[in-house]
């Protein structure tokens, strides 16, 4: 039988790829998988002119912008989707990634493990203060952080608009509620927990949500804007940017 967090990542991976880790350990034979904790400047430069090119020939800096949200999304997602739902929260520390031109980026988890951070029967009725700080520490201590520290390496943006992106795919994780209704009590409340930790607090804010109220990513609103609008032809504003006029 798979233990509880493997078998909590393979449940939230329904969900969508946004919220899918692999952990088949048959994965180890492909030698492309990469440890993502060994992402130097050379990979991610070169990962950077990719999502360039890909996007139409913008410039690095707005590619790089958009690289480390999906990022960020696809560390959150999964995370805050088991912690929520199952009270575990995933060690990320064997992260391993792969991509190829034309393919998403895909993860995969070695020797899967993690923390039982609270009784997942408690979720649905409060957060304890355990559970949002066990998932900050993995995603934003252990991962975020770091790739921060590389991308600020290979392209220069600010940290307003770099913590900016991050809390925007925090925010997009309230998406699982709408798929499975029981996720969107626990995944709310997780969510505004983790907005008030920083180096994301100040980042946005949610326009009319009440602090018992389920919340979509569309009530969120941040503080920055991620560049897409640079994206040619006429990218746009995201939804939750900050140069849209707030009601």
């Amino acid at each position: 039988m798979p233990d509880p967090v493997t078998r909590a990542l393979a449940e939230v991976a329904e969900l969508g790829p946004f919220f899918a880790i692999a952990t088949d350990p048959a994965e180890e034979a492909d030698p492309t998988w990469r440890r993502l904790d060994t992402l130097g400047t050379a990979d991610l430069g070169g990962l950077i002119a990719a999502y360039a090119h890909r996007l139409g020939g913008v410039e690095h800096r707005v590619a790089a912008s958009i690289l480390f949200q999906g990022l960020a999304a696809r560390l959150w997602s999964p995370v805050v989707a088991c912690a929520a739902g199952y009270g575990v929260v995933p060690d990320l520390t064997g992260l391993h990634w792969r991509w190829a031109p034309g393919t998403p980026i895909a993860l995969w988890l070695a020797d899967p493990g993690g923390v039982a951070a609270t009784d997942p029967a408690a979720v649905p009725a409060a957060v304890p203060a355990a559970l949002p700080a066990a998932v900050h520490a993995v995603v934003v201590g252990g991962r975020l952080r770091p790739l921060r520290e590389v991308f600020g390496a290979v392209v220069k943006l600010a940290d307003g608009l770099m913590w900016g992106n991050a809390a925007s795919a925090l925010a997009g994780t309230l998406r699982a509620g709408s798929m499975r209704p029981e996720l969107a009590g626990p995944v709310t409340r997780l969510v505004r927990a983790l907005l008030t930790m920083e180096p994301l607090a100040g980042t946005g804010d949610f326009t009319g949500g009440l602090s018992g109220e389920v919340l979509r990513p569309e009530a969120f609103r941040r503080r920055s804007c991620c560049l897409y609008y640079r994206v040619p032809p006429g990218g746009g504003l995201c939804g939750d940017c900050a140069l849209l006029p707030r009601a």
